[in-house]
C-alpha cells in the first residue's frame, strides 16, 4: 500500500506544480479539432451505427456534425483516435 499511496501523493505534487505554472516533467496531449462527419463516413457507418458503436447519442452526433457543437474532452480524443486508425478501433471494439 506504500508505493501505490506515494504514486498518488507524486502525481498530486506534479498537478500542483503544474497549474502553479512550475515545469514538470507531463506530457501534455492537445487533441485536434476534427470533422466528426468526415470521420463518421470513413468508418462506412451510418449515424445511428456510429452512435451506438461509439457510446454516443444520435442527437449529439447530429449537432458535432451539423457545426452546432464540438466534441470536447474524451470523446475528442476518441474521435481523434478514430480519425487516425478508423479500422483498428473498430477492431477493437468488437472483440
Amino acid at each position: 500500500m506504500n508505493s501505490t499511496f506515494e504514486s498518488i501523493k507524486k502525481g498530486l505534487e506534479e498537478a500542483v506544480e503544474y497549474s502553479k505554472g512550475e515545469k514538470v516533467h507531463v506530457r501534455v496531449f492537445h487533441p485536434e479539432p476534427v470533422n466528426v462527419q468526415n470521420i463518421r463516413q470513413k468508418t462506412h457507418l451510418t449515424q445511428d451505427e456510429f452512435a451506438a458503436a461509439f457510446g454516443i447519442s444520435v442527437a449529439t452526433l447530429r449537432h458535432w456534425e451539423r457545426g452546432d457543437r464540438k466534441p470536447q474532452g474524451p470523446a475528442l480524443v476518441l474521435l481523434n483516435l478514430v480519425r487516425k486508425s478508423p479500422d483498428t478501433i473498430l477492431s477493437i471494439l468488437n472483440q
